[in-house]
């Protein structure tokens, strides 16, 4: 049985590869679907309250109002000595890739599922006209592709 959840966060990002307007510093929206697989176990299988419990949190305090950045971004560095010289603390979700959707998705999937929830697939919603689906079959490609280049030169699952 799938029990699908939505939530939403806001989040800044950029992502500095790119030579368009998504270079510069911009802010989402998010939307998340997660479409969760349950095993139905008499008249109640799951509270939708059981993934709020969690996942909410997760968001809240990991993502949301923060600023989504690359490890390897120039930016990062400026940002972590302002905040050293100024005492001024940032909510940043430092990626070890750039901050795409796609990369995002990676990463969302990975911290849901370690949470102990087995997912079928979700969407990431990054404006209302622009949605990535990312399934099971994806993360397993992207972890296989991940412990690879490890071996070679470290670059995240997706890069756009």
């Amino acid at each position: 049985m799938i029990i699908q959840k939505q939530n939403k966060f806001y989040a800044a990002h950029r992502n500095e590869e790119l030579q368009d307007k998504c270079r510069n510093i911009h802010g989402h929206r998010y939307g998340l679907t997660c479409f969760f697989e349950v095993e139905r176990t008499g008249n109640l299988t799951t509270l939708f309250g059981d993934f709020d419990e969690q996942i909410e949190p997760m968001l809240k305090n990991g993502y949301d109002h923060g600023m989504l950045i690359h490890r390897h971004d120039p930016l990062y560095e400026t940002l972590q000595l302002h905040a050293e010289r100024t005492g001024e603390e940032f909510r940043l979700k430092v990626l070890d890739f750039p901050s795409s959707v796609e990369n995002l998705s990676f990463v969302l999937f990975t911290e849901i599922t370690s949470l102990g929830f087995r997912l079928n697939r979700i969407e990431v919603r990054e404006t209302d006209t622009s949605v990535v689906e990312y399934t099971r079959e994806d993360w397993v490609a992207d972890n296989r592709r991940l412990s690879e280049s490890q071996r070679e030169t470290p670059v995240g699952p997706v890069v756009h």
